[in-house]
């Protein structure tokens, strides 16, 4: 994103869950911060209750395929199914691969239809090598302006999250980071 605007954009993989989500938006609304939550369908579909507050919360919502899909897996048309799938419950103009990572003829198709969001900070907070610290670290090494930060709202994830999440909010904001979503 600009790079000559002192903002992040702060983003949320694979929810939502009840085990996860309340966490994270508690999280949020005490920092008075929005963040746009990239969401598996048949989780909305599950949880739908935590799909309505996270939009009742004023947060944007993107689309991240139905089953959580690796486009190298599966025929482009198999994909393509999924994520049309996806929107029927998400409702969402904004989309992020499964993984980061697209055949072309998946990108062709979806960047017809939808906003591609990537990033360029992952926080790592689902993997089993790092510490709730060293996520925060992450954060804090990799941020710059322009940042599209990813957290993830999982169950591997939420234990780092417990700190990570506040602590690295309260260090983007003393570090001056307004936080935007995407339009």
């Amino acid at each position: 994103m600009n790079s000559h605007e002192k903002a992040v954009y702060l983003t949320f993989d694979d929810g939502p869950l009840p085990e996860t989500t309340p966490f994270i938006l508690d999280t949020l609304r005490e920092f008075g911060v929005r963040a746009t939550f990239f969401m598996v369908g048949e989780n909305v579909l599950r949880h739908h209750d935590l799909y309505n507050r996270i939009v009742e919360e004023g947060h944007q919502v993107g689309n991240h395929t139905f089953n959580h899909l690796g486009s190298f897996k599966h025929m482009s048309i198999t994909y393509a199914l999924n994520v049309i799938k996806a929107n029927e419950l998400i409702h969402a103009h904004l989309f992020r691969p499964p993984h980061g990572w697209m055949r072309p003829t998946v990108y062709w198709w979806v960047n017809r239809k939808y906003r591609i969001i990537m990033w360029d900070v992952v926080t790592r907070d689902y993997s089993k090598w790092i510490t709730a610290e060293d996520v925060l670290n992450n954060v804090k090494r990799y941020t710059r302006n322009g940042s599209i930060i990813t957290f993830h709202d999982s169950l591997k994830s939420i234990d780092k999250l417990h700190y990570a999440l506040p602590e690295a909010l309260r260090w983007l904001k003393e570090q001056g980071y307004e936080f935007r979503v995407f339009k």
